[in-house]
């Protein structure tokens, strides 16, 4: 599934600050949607960190970071606790909106086929068109890098 070009598909979803979060409440905003497999893992901490150290720059860019994944809303807080990340966590636990986004279905995961996360990201704009899609995330320690490349060639284009 590729969608840039497309509406970002609609969502309601559970934040780790205690609000109920939709596609709505970031109209107006740049959005950069990304999902992960799991809390406290190597590859999905690495990348939290990457983007937790660039959130500075994203801000001045205008964008609004919040990672996506099937994790409780308990375990997104030790997430965020024990790496001190500055942004929204939202709990999808049947992974309803992943399904939505092209980020939860078939892998293949150390040479074998799975079922589950896809680590991927969308930048949304403004008025809710998927800008970005990177549909499949191979190294997450050097992604949020990646996304902050694409946000710097946007702001040359203003």
């Amino acid at each position: 599934m590729f969608l840039e070009g497309q509406k970002a598909p609609d969502f309601k979803l559970q934040g780790s600050d205690g609000k109920e979060h939709t596609l709505a409440d970031y109209r107006g905003r740049l959005l950069v949607l990304f999902f992960y497999p799991r809390d406290n893992t190597p590859g999905c901490t690495a990348e939290a960190v990457g983007f937790a150290k660039l959130h500075p720059l994203f801000e001045q860019l205008g964008a609004v970071l919040v990672g996506v994944s099937k994790d409780s809303l308990k375990s997104h807080d030790k997430f965020i606790a024990d790496f001190k990340l500055p942004f929204t966590l939202l709990s999808d636990p049947d992974a309803s909106v992943m399904k939505t986004y092209g980020a939860f279905g078939e892998k293949v995961q150390y040479g074998k086929t799975t079922i589950g996360t896809i680590r991927s990201t969308v930048v949304i704009s403004p008025d809710g068109i998927v800008i970005k899609h990177w549909p499949k995330v191979a190294k997450a320690s050097e992604h949020p890098d990646k996304v902050l490349d694409f946000f710097k060639m946007l702001a040359k284009g203003r």
